[in-house]
């Protein structure tokens, strides 16, 4: 760049000054006047360029333009001589008229640029492709929308020759011919078809200057067509089955006045068409406010709104949601239900509810078979948990008969004339498992009955809830079961005020509850205090010498609920049973029998080895007698559940993994199987 020194710094020297910097075409070393506090000093000294008072001081510097600005005509004569060859000196006149001129040039390249812009942004905003060429059949024009449609990039199709790029393009023969080829159909090289116009460029005076093509996706106009063809016929049949639903319906417009209803809806309310067809929204209600205005306000959905319709004033329930499309409101429609039929199901509901309730706990401790070790001090001290009013905490694999053992404790206790209520904790979702097991008050939320509703642990009170699967509760029903076991109240979903209670709970859990705690899923103060009197109910595995007893009090069940008279098992079957490690434990052994009286003919009296199905990894060597250096390192627990985790490998494999088969087979819930299958990782590695 070249160097430039002003001479003379006032409104002249200024001006050329902020010229120069507007342009950045010259760089300024220096700026003189003989006057130290000329306006153009100072902003020479802002912009960091030396100035002083005698220009001979900056003479010696590498200057290749001097201009002089002062209009004296003696400091320009003298500045003249004392420059040297290489350095031009240039009066302010000449300067000014330069400046001016490079900054007329820097505006016209700004205009330039931005109507390229704007022309850019206009070609690259429409969904048409866009393809100019030149006389010369140069691409000059490659839109977004025409990179999209032919998958070539902008910047491999500018500048070169229109076929090079699309070589069946008619965009030269348009040329030829100077006529305008319109709505052409075009298959391009990728497949897609396209229908097309193309158009020469010609000039003021019939001069060829290239030529354009203009296309559109046909699979858009192909639908279009189809849409409007099939638009009646669309409509004729939705009519068809809004007329044909037993659910009464009734749509509006967007401003609320009735466009269609069904039969249903006329034999609910008593209202014809003429009286609610073109009529607003409220013509049909005898007591409450529109739905349909209130979602037509809102353009949200309304549900179980409680109203009286008609003039016999039927006592419905309605729900209500706005018909959008594209983003606007074209109306709502309602589905309208018989509050009658509503009140007798959950009359039904209530009364099979209260019959769950009330039903007495059904087994003792005469019922628990097992004469094993383990069974026994289990046994003894689900005993002596009777006699307190102690929490229970039973924990034990699945089938092993957690339930049993509940139902024992609550005969055997003061408590055994008052409920025993039973709840799967894993079988409801949250908000449901909440209000079934706390209450709640009325209005507590859409659908809440009038009055409230008592929860499970009111209707216990003064006797036994049975709280199964205790490790699936989520964190906030953790939290208020934590205060029913430390402050012995309860507080209604909706409600504020606490209710006394007198409840003794026994939990039961077949995951790791510590594991939870660590995790953090289960929290750890709940857990001490449903954990005071822990019982481990063992494995059928671990007791495999009462399978006999299992056996002959299982088939006593079974020839009951299946009319058979089997009498017992040969000791070839029960050898057989023995060397199966039963991971679905007592529930497994008795759908295995189940099975085999199933298939046994009526004369025979005996399950024989023949009837017992293939136990998978029967014969296999249990983890408990696993004598390699690798499993004496592990733990009792790490070996069961490596044994657990292959015994499912192995049914998931033989059932091809279908989980609901395997977990029928293995005696778990499907629920239970997922749990294993990821505590395992069973689920990442799959049958491997």
């Amino acid at each position: 760049m070249q160097t430039v020194m002003i001479v003379g710094a006032g409104k002249g020297g200024t001006a050329i000054l902020k010229i120069i910097k507007e342009t950045a075409v010259l760089d300024v070393k220096a700026m003189v006047d003989i006057d130290p506090d000329a306006d153009g000093l100072q902003i020479a000294k802002e912009s960091g360029i030396p100035v002083g008072t005698d220009w001979r001081h900056f003479m010696d510097q590498d200057i290749d333009i001097i201009i002089e600005v002062t209009g004296n005509e003696q400091v320009f004569i003298d500045i003249r001589e004392a420059r040297s060859k290489n350095t031009v000196l240039i009066p302010g006149s000449v300067a000014f008229l330069i400046a001016k001129l490079l900054e007329e040039k820097e505006e016209l390249i700004s205009k330039f640029r931005n109507e390229t812009y704007k022309h850019d942004l206009i070609f690259n905003s429409t969904d048409d492709g866009m393809i100019v060429i030149n006389n010369l059949s140069e691409i000059t024009v490659f839109n977004r929308s025409a990179e999209r449609m032919t998958g070539i990039k902008r910047k491999d199709a500018l500048g070169k020759k229109i076929n090079e790029v699309i070589t069946d393009s008619m965009l030269p023969r348009v040329m030829a011919t100077r006529r305008i080829e319109a709505n052409q159909e075009m298959t391009l090289a990728n497949g897609l078809k396209i229908i097309t116009t193309r158009i020469p460029m010609l000039g003021e005076n019939n001069e060829l200057m290239g030529a354009f093509a203009v296309f559109k996706d046909i699979t858009e106009v192909v639908s279009l067509a189809e849409e409007i063809t099939n638009l009646k016929e669309i409509q004729t049949m939705l009519q068809a089955i809004i007329q044909s639903s037993e659910e009464a319906i009734s749509v509006v417009d967007e401003n609320g006045k009735g466009i269609l209803i069904n039969p249903a809806y006329s034999r609910l309310t008593g209202l014809e068409e003429e009286k609610v067809i073109g009529k607003p929204a409220t013509a049909d209600i005898s007591e409450g406010e529109s739905v349909h205005m209130k979602v037509l306000q809102t353009r949200r959905a309304m549900r179980g709104v409680a109203m009286r319709v008609g003039p016999k004033r039927k006592d419905v329930i309605v729900n209500v949601a706005p018909v959008i499309v594209d983003g606007k409101l074209k109306g709502s429609v309602g589905v309208i239900h018989d509050v009658s039929e509503i009140q007798n199901l959950n009359r039904e509901l209530s009364r099979a509810r209260q019959i769950i309730r009330t039903l007495e706990a059904k087994y003792s401790f005469e019922d628990i078979i097992g004469t094993s070790e383990e069974m026994t001090l289990a046994i003894e001290q689900a005993r002596l948990g009777a006699k307190t009013p102690a929490t229970v905490l039973l924990r034990g694999e699945s089938g092993t008969g957690k339930e049993l053992f509940a139902h024992a404790i609550h005969n055997a206790s003061d408590r055994k004339y008052n409920k025993f209520i039973r709840v799967n904790c894993a079988a409801l979702s949250e908000s449901l498992l909440e209000s079934e097991l706390f209450g709640y008050e009325e209005g507590a939320f859409s659908g809440a009955k009038r009055g409230g509703k008592r929860g499970l642990f009111e209707e216990a009170d003064k006797g036994s809830i049975f709280l199964d699967e205790i490790g699936e509760l989520t964190a906030n029903t953790q939290a208020k079961l934590l205060r029913v076991l430390q402050e012995h109240e309860i507080t209604r979903v909706g409600g504020t005020k606490p209710i006394s209670i007198d409840v003794r709970v026994i939990a039961a859990t077949n995951v790791n509850l510590e594991k939870g705690i660590a995790e953090g899923t289960f929290r750890e103060d709940l857990y001490y205090r449903l954990n005071r009197m822990p019982i481990h109910i063992p494995s059928l595995r671990r007791r495999k010498e009462d399978i006999p007893l299992l056996c002959s009090r299982l088939i006593q069940k079974i020839n009951q609920e299946y009319g058979r008279n089997v009498e017992g098992v040969t000791e070839q079957a029960v050898n057989k049973l023995m060397a199966y490690d039963w991971p679905g434990n007592v529930r497994e052994l008795d759908n295995i029998l189940g099975r085999a009286i199933i298939f046994m003919n009526y004369n025979e009296t005996e399950i024989e080895e023949r009837h017992i199905p293939d136990l998978i990894g029967a014969n296999n060597p249990s983890p408990s007698v696993e004598t390699s250096e690798e499993a004496q390192t592990k733990t009792l627990t790490q070996l069961v559940e490596q044994y657990e985790a292959k015994m499912i490998r192995q049914t998931l494999h033989k059932l091809d993994g279908n989980k609901t088969k395997t977990a029928k087979s293995l005696g778990l819930s499907v629920r239970n199987l997922y749990y294993k299958l990821e505590k395992y990782d069973i689920a990442k590695d799959g049958m491997q």
